[in-house]
């Protein structure tokens, strides 16, 4: 290696130094594999897979895509079609995705084609999709999660009557998340049992439960803690219609390994802006000819370049994808 005195001489010469970094062609496959799991989904679409054809390969094998997390920002949202990206990365897992999570968009169409793209599917979180309507959740949708055993719908559109319909056909479902409103306070909170009643009947095997903000009464508590025998959280921070004072609130800390109370700290990160849009109506109806009641009762490297659909890069980033639209 050349000293530093040697270096200011060149330099001093005139003679120009060029410093080569490491060739990342040369790293181990597997370490390349966990350098890129590293990066968000939009870096890996629209990005990475274009540096080399090693990276393409890399990026186009399923198991890169058991995991897909996005999410809408100012600068995603502005740039991107995260719709159709999100499309395209649950099309390339081949049904291996495992976990899905996806933050301020989404539409039923995507929910839909996500349930039939997937066969593995075990966590699925829906933060803030106000697009997804209540029927999103239809009976045709819910049956091909039935391997789900985490659901959040925080900050999302509900109905009872989907609520239902995923406790009958998600057996094996372990974590719910539903959040309400963050603006609830006492004494403005109309009372109703019905997402209680819901869970209570259909979700049996339950061990986590977050409710923040709902308007569960003391009757549908009783109700969750008779249908569900192995919860073990319960999280009823401003739920006010609860009342904790009795024998409920004592029977509660002795089954309930991790209990939050109506009037527990909550971080303003829980919730969104305002979800009294919420629909949690106990005369919902899907498209499905259901009622509520009916229930309680391979690509190539040039691939990138030739085909179809545009992502909207910057114009040094356009590439195209083939992706199933059906």
């Amino acid at each position: 290696m050349e000293s530093c005195s040697m270096l200011e001489k060149k330099e001093a010469e005139g003679v120009s130094t060029i410093i080569i970094g490491p060739n990342w062609l040369e790293l181990p496959r597997d370490v390349t594999v966990n350098i890129l799991q590293r990066l968000g989904v939009v870096e890996i679409v629209t990005r990475a897979c274009q540096v080399c054809p090693l990276w393409w390969n890399i990026c186009k094998d399923p198991l890169m895509w058991r995991t897909i997390h996005m999410i809408s920002n100012r600068d995603t949202a502005s740039r991107f079609d995260l719709v159709k990206i999100c499309r395209y990365a649950v099309q390339q897992s081949c049904g291996h995705v495992e976990d899905i999570s996806i933050e301020n968009f989404g539409t039923n169409d995507l929910l839909k084609y996500i349930a039939q793209s997937t066969s593995h599917l075990r966590r699925l979180r829906l933060g803030r999709c106000t697009a997804i309507s209540g029927n999103g959740f239809s009976v045709e949708v819910v049956k091909k999660l039935s391997l789900l055993e985490e659901l959040d719908i925080s900050s999302t559109n509900l109905s009872v009557f989907s609520l239902a319909a995923i406790g009958r056909y998600c057996p094996v479902l372990k974590v719910l998340k539903i959040s309400y409103s963050k603006k609830a306070r006492k004494g403005n909170v109309k009372c109703d049992d019905d997402v209680a009643f819901a869970i209570a009947r259909w979700m049996p095997k339950l061990r986590h439960l977050h409710l923040l903000g709902n308007k569960i009464t003391n009757d549908g508590l009783l109700a969750i803690l008779d249908g569900c025998p192995l919860l073990e959280t319960l999280d009823l921070r401003k739920c006010f219609c609860v009342d904790l004072s009795g024998s409920l609130g004592k029977r509660c800390n002795q089954k309930i390994k991790n209990l939050l109370s109506p009037n527990d700290y909550v971080d303003s990160g829980n919730f969104g802006d305002d979800f009294s849009h919420l629909d949690v109506s106990s005369d919902s109806s899907s498209d499905d000819g259901y009622s509520y009641w009916d229930y309680v009762a391979d690509y190539d490297y040039d691939d990138y370049r030739e085909e179809g659909v545009r992502f909207g890069m910057r114009p040094s980033l356009q590439w195209h994808l083939s992706i199933s639209t059906d």
